[in-house]
This record gives structure tokens, C-alpha cells and sequence, in this order.
């Protein structure tokens, strides 16, 4: 019987050829676990305003391995030790690190699942398909779990400077077609090193990494944090809100088996079970927008309405401003939108809500970017810098929001 080829050249809009560099990673990209990443959207509903931002999970795993290699090149050049076993678990690491993703990513860990995090959900699954694979990915939960001696193999998948974050802004700014985002993640790894187990970037680096946060920050305001995207996200979290209440009550919802299920029960960290992992790995993006387009029909004014105001891209009025709203202008809403529809004050508080976001675009006290100097001084990029934005940068900036409905014309 002829040997299958798994050492496959992929093209990548972004990078160009990208390899897959051994027989274990070509098998975990080949699990149904990681090929439902091919059904979950990297940016969520960000589509409804930039209708390029199509792109999946799947294509973003793929690149942050592309970049992975990068760096354990750039890094074994300047003479930093990183054994083959390191090596491939980076690989598996970066790889994996998105796999417990849902439906359009962040919307899931407020309406489908409760009290636990996507990063824990990844975790579960690594655990998991490490039975599988006769323990081939136990070095590298140590290190997505930064439990390895070696600091910076962790930092090299969650850091301020990890090759996640190199590749997400990089590819959202391509399918957004939003510029301010496009950062050299070339130069960036080229510019890495490591100075007793820890992450630096060379002095030379410095005017990159500023162009990176600063990116960071842009694309926070002008993309993952724009209004209307915002207002689709709350409304999706509403959408599973509601439908979760209604089951819950005896109601009878038209949906895939999988997305029942978590109508059904409440899942928290203590009960998500390898079971109930087998059924969230049957949840993706199509299951989601499936069942709104069912429930657009539904009897339940609240429940049709939302998949509705989303389906048809018909959403909310927001506003957002620095100060919170007062309690008076929300009530307002609510009381117009009961006496217009007939609906109670609860139901209402569905289609009038608050919030606040908070853009960030650098941690000071959080695994630190740090800057090497030729006289092996090592500083934090907020004091080697000359830029004073990037002093501002590493403060958060907080908003609030008020979504309503749209008065009708």
C-alpha cells in the first residue's frame, strides 16, 4: 500500500507557501477537532461591516505555525538551544492554542457556556486528543500552560509579542482591508531574541514594536471594537440568551442535536466532561446561523425579532460615549419600545441594554515586552521608547454604550 504524503505545501494569501513540518502536526490539522476550525470565524459577525472578514480559525492556526518556524529559525541562527522536541511542540502548541473556540468565537463564552474561557475548552481538547495520540502532546501543554522551565517557549504562544497576536493582526487587516493593522511580523521575529530563558527584541526592533502596538490599539477601536459589530455580537449573545430561557421552559426550538443540548443544560468548568467536549465539537458558525434563520419564525416576539434584526442585518441604534448612561435615558427606551409592542419590561431589556468596552493596547505588568540593548541592558519598551502615544497605550481606555431600537420612520 502506497505511503500518504503528510508532508503537505499549503498557500496562504498572506504568507504564500507555508509547510507543514512533520507527520504529527499533519495529523492534528487532519482531526475532526481541528477541522471544524474550518467553520468558525475568525472575527465573528465583523463580516456585517467588512464584508472581506470571512476568514476562519482554520486559516489563522495555519498562519501562526507559518510564523512558529519563523522564530525557532530566527532564534537557532542566534545560537538559542531549542531541541527538536521543543521544537515540534511549539508547533502543536501554536496549533492547538484556538481549537476550543465556538460559534463565532467570543459571543459563545457569554450565552452557550458559563464560567469557563475558550483558553480552558483548548485545554481540554489538547488533554484529550493527548490520549489519542500516546502522549505525543504532553511538552506542549506544559508549555501552552507556561508550566516548562524554559519561559519563552511559552511567551512565544501567549505573550504580548506571541505569534498569535503576529498573525491575527496581520490577516484581519488583510481580509478588513484595513491598513492601519498591516504590521511587519517579518521583521518582528527577526528581531526576537532570548536573554536567560525570556523573550527580548534587539534595540534595533524597537520602531516595530511601536508600529505593532500601535496597530494593536487601531485595530481594537476600528475593527474588533466597532460599533455595529458590537451591537451584532450583544444581539447574537441575546439571541442563545433567549433561546436558552425558552427551552429551559418547556419550549420547543427547531436546532442541530449539538446546540440543543446546550440549550438544555447549564455547562460549567465542572461538569464539561469528555462527552460534553464530543458535543461541542460539533458546534460551529452553521449551526448558529441555521437556527436563527428557523427561529426568525418562531412565536416568540423576542427570540424571531433578534434572529431577524441579525439575518437581515437590521440591527440596533448604538451610541457610545466616555461616561456611563444615566439609569433615566435606558428606562426611557425600555417604556418606549413596551408601549410600542405590547411586551413586558423584561422582555424589553432585550433590545435596550448598556455596556462598556476597554481598549488596552499593552500591559506594563503583564509578561512585558522588553528591549535588549547592545550593552545587554534590558528595559520595557514603555521606557526605552521615545514615543510618548506608546506611554498612553499602556493605559486603559474605557466607553459605554447604550444600545436601542431604531425609531421607525
Amino acid at each position: 500500500m502506497k505511503k500518504r504524503n503528510k508532508l503537505k505545501i499549503l498557500n496562504d494569501p498572506i504568507y504564500g507557501f507555508i509547510t507543514i513540518p512533520n507527520e504529527l502536526i499533519f495529523d492534528l490539522l487532519e482531526h475532526s477537532y481541528f477541522q471544524r476550525l474550518r467553520r468558525i470565524s475568525q472575527m465573528g459577525l465583523s463580516y456585517l461591516v467588512y464584508p472581506g472578514a470571512n476568514h476562519t480559525r482554520f486559516h489563522h492556526a495555519l498562519g501562526c505555525m507559518h510564523l512558529m518556524q519563523n522564530a525557532v529559525r530566527v532564534l537557532r541562527f542566534k545560537g538559542v538551544t531549542v531541541s527538536e522536541a521543543e521544537e515540534e511542540a511549539l508547533y502543536v502548541a501554536i496549533v492547538l492554542h484556538d481549537i476550543g473556540h465556538g460559534p463565532f468565537s467570543h459571543a459563545m463564552e457569554h450565552s452557550i457556556v458559563n464560567e469557563i474561557t475558550h483558553e480552558e475548552i483548548s485545554l481540554l481538547f489538547m488533554e484529550k486528543m493527548n490520549k489519542e495520540f500516546n502522549g505525543s502532546l504532553t511538552l506542549a501543554i506544559q508549555i501552552f500552560k507556561g508550566e516548562y522551565h524554559r519561559v519563552f517557549l511559552h511567551q512565544l504562544i501567549s505573550g504580548q509579542l506571541d505569534m498569535d497576536r503576529l498573525d491575527y493582526l496581520k490577516r484581519d487587516s488583510f481580509y478588513t482591508g484595513v491598513a492601519e493593522g498591516n504590521i511587519n511580523s517579518e521583521r518582528l521575529i527577526t528581531m526576537l531574541s532570548v536573554v536567560d530563558d525570556k523573550l527580548v527584541v534587539e534595540e534595533k526592533g524597537i520602531y516595530s514594536v511601536e508600529k505593532f502596538l500601535l496597530a494593536r490599539r487601531l485595530m481594537y477601536w476600528q475593527v474588533y471594537l466597532h460599533k455595529t459589530s458590537l451591537v451584532a455580537e450583544n444581539l447574537l449573545i441575546r439571541v442563545l440568551k433567549r433561546a436558552k430561557e425558552l427551552v429551559q421552559n418547556g419550549h420547543t426550538l427547531d436546532c442541530s442535536s449539538p446546540l440543543l443540548f446546550f440549550l438544555k443544560h447549564k455547562i460549567t468548568a465542572t461538569n464539561f466532561t469528555d462527552s460534553v467536549l464530543d458535543t461541542f465539537s460539533g458546534l460551529d458558525d452553521y449551526d448558529i446561523i441555521a437556527a436563527m434563520k428557523a427561529w426568525r419564525y418562531a412565536d416568540d416576539f423576542v427570540l424571531k425579532s433578534l434572529c431577524r434584526m441579525i439575518i437581515d442585518r437590521d440591527l440596533l441604534k448604538i451610541k457610545i460615549k466616555k461616561k456611563p448612561f444615566k439609569q433615566a435615558t435606558v428606562e426611557k427606551h425600555v417604556q418606549n419600545f413596551v408601549d410600542t409592542h405590547h411586551i413586558t419590561n423584561e422582555e424589553a431589556k432585550y433590545f435596550v441594554f448598556t455596556g462598556m468596552i476597554s481598549n488596552q493596547a499593552y500591559h506594563q505588568n503583564k509578561q512585558n515586552i522588553n528591549i535588549v540593548y547592545k550593552s545587554n541592558k534590558i528595559v520595557d519598551i514603555v521606557s526605552a521608547t521615545d514615543q510618548f502615544n506608546l506611554k498612553a497605550l499602556s493605559k486603559p481606555v474605557t466607553k459605554y454604550f447604550i444600545c436601542y431600537p431604531k425609531p421607525k420612520d
